[in-house]
């Protein structure tokens, strides 16, 4: 049956068309079933057709940087790569690359390594692990607030059916699934994600992606009457500037005071950010 899967007419795919059939990587044991030799693989591999990632595991190229370390470590993508790779906010600094090793493996020796080992129960597949499992891994690697700010942010970008959110919740500690049932999928950044995290932990509701006649929309509002931006990595500057100051003068003619804060201060000063919010509601008089 596998054999006819791979057949084109009535001749044999050559190696390269066969590895590409297969997703684009394959275990020389497994092409080998489709009677494609040891010494064909080694010719073909000479010839430039395909590469060797390790010892028994062969590739198409071109194939990405990040996926040919992790299989010359000896597993799979996963947690930050992964998540990364996909376009997905993750909270964690780049550190090198994040390796699925099943438990007992032995991470391979290669080149200039640089690789995080995570050994976790089950088969790491060859190539990548899924978005979903890749979200597990980032809790047990990086903890609630990194899995909190990557989970929004893959809801966001369309990457978790419900199916997919209710096995991530599964997969996790029962002391880690309220967070899953706090999620939602309107979040544009990591940023808000840990504001409201981390208001959610001090007992502080927001309003979130709330439209106000006259400003647009805005970030979060508590209690009606504060508004709170999380302005990203970069600083806003020149007309980005500008129009920030806009609709925050808008939004003080309709009795809000708005709080900005960037990047640096939501990931690194968190004590300062606090302490204003904090702050402002008790100019408000919001009950807290």
């Amino acid at each position: 049956m596998h054999g006819l899967a791979l057949r084109h007419g009535d001749r044999m795919l050559s190696p390269k068309d066969t590895i590409s059939r297969l997703g684009g990587i394959a275990r020389g044991t497994r092409l080998q079933q489709f009677g494609i030799s040891r010494q064909t693989l080694a010719n073909q591999v000479r010839a430039g057709a395909i590469v060797r990632l390790r010892p028994g595991v062969f590739a198409v190229p071109p194939i990405a940087p990040s996926l040919r370390e992790a299989i010359a470590h000896g597993g799979a993508l996963t947690c930050a790569s992964v998540l990364r790779a996909h376009g997905v906010w993750v909270l964690p600094p780049a550190d090198g690359l994040h390796v699925w090793l099943a438990p007992g493996q032995h991470a391979l020796s290669h080149r200039g390594c640089t690789c995080t080992s995570h050994y976790y129960s089950g088969d790491p597949p060859l190539g990548e692990a899924s978005i979903e499992i890749a979200l597990v891994h980032l809790y047990k690697c990086a903890g609630a607030e990194a899995f909190f700010a990557a989970f929004e942010s893959a809801w966001n970008l369309g990457m978790l059916s419900t199916r997919t959110r209710m096995r991530v919740r599964a997969a996790l500690p029962n002391r880690a699934r309220w967070l899953v049932d706090l999620a939602q999928p309107d979040a544009d950044s990591g940023l808000e994600s840990l504001l409201r995290l981390r208001l959610h932990l001090l007992g502080i509701r927001l309003d979130c992606q709330v439209t106000i006649h006259g400003v647009g929309r805005v970030d979060f509002v508590i209690a009606g009457r504060l508004i709170i931006e999380a302005d990203g990595k970069g600083n806003h500057e020149g007309e980005l500037r500008h129009k920030d100051l806009v609709r925050d003068a808008a939004a003080s003619r309709l009795g809000y005071e708005t709080l900005r804060f960037d990047y640096a201060q939501i990931v690194h000063d968190w004590a300062t950010v606090q302490a204003a919010i904090l702050g402002a509601l008790v100019r408000l008089e919001v009950p807290l």
